[in-house]
């Protein structure tokens, strides 16, 4: 069993929200840590993985939506500084695709999640680090968690949508 954590400078914690119904607004975390236990030789079936973001490094590229999500209409950054995931078992659905699953916690809220993994093999780099890529792909309901704030248009459509789709682009080092 080796420990892994992830690299910043190669990974992204990404989302997309639909805003009005009709477009997608991006963002993405910026400051994270991750660690994995596990042994690439079975393709991380047996992984353990734990994750944190800090909820105030949020950025979606408009400096006062980020506010708002900041706020405590949203993550209530202050009082909840990290959203984290811990997982709880792994299911293998392929060669190198599992179900992760695990609880994540947003706000002083836990609920299980489960997560698309897709394993893109390991490989040293220049400096004799072996690393591990993965794609984690998964949606959650965002008022499950406690962040309900929406308002509604003239039209009648709401502005933000309650699902937020989680994109996360993973190069994990070898401790």
């Amino acid at each position: 069993m080796a420990t892994w954590t992830i690299d910043p400078t190669h990974s992204e914690i990404t989302f997309k929200v639909r805003h009005l119904m009709i477009s997608t607004v991006k963002g993405n975390f910026g400051t994270f840590e991750a660690s994995l236990e596990g042994d690439e030789g079975n393709n991380f079936a047996d992984a353990k993985v734990s994750f944190s973001a800090d909820t105030a490094s949020i950025s979606t590229g408009l400096e006062q939506r980020d506010g708002h999500l900041k706020s405590a209409e949203f993550f209530a950054s202050e009082e909840f500084p990290k959203l984290t995931f811990v997982s709880t078992g792994v299911e293998t659905t392929g060669d190198k695709t599992f179900k992760l699953h695990g609880d994540l916690t947003i706000r002083d809220i836990t609920k299980p999640v489960i997560l698309d993994v897709e394993y893109h093999g390991t490989m040293g780099d220049f400096y004799g680090n072996t690393k591990a890529g993965f794609d984690i792909k998964g949606s959650i309901s965002r008022a499950e968690f406690g962040l309900s704030w929406n308002a509604v248009t003239e039209a009648g459509g709401v502005v933000v949508s309650d699902e937020v789709k989680l994109e996360l682009d993973i190069q994990m080092t070898k401790n």
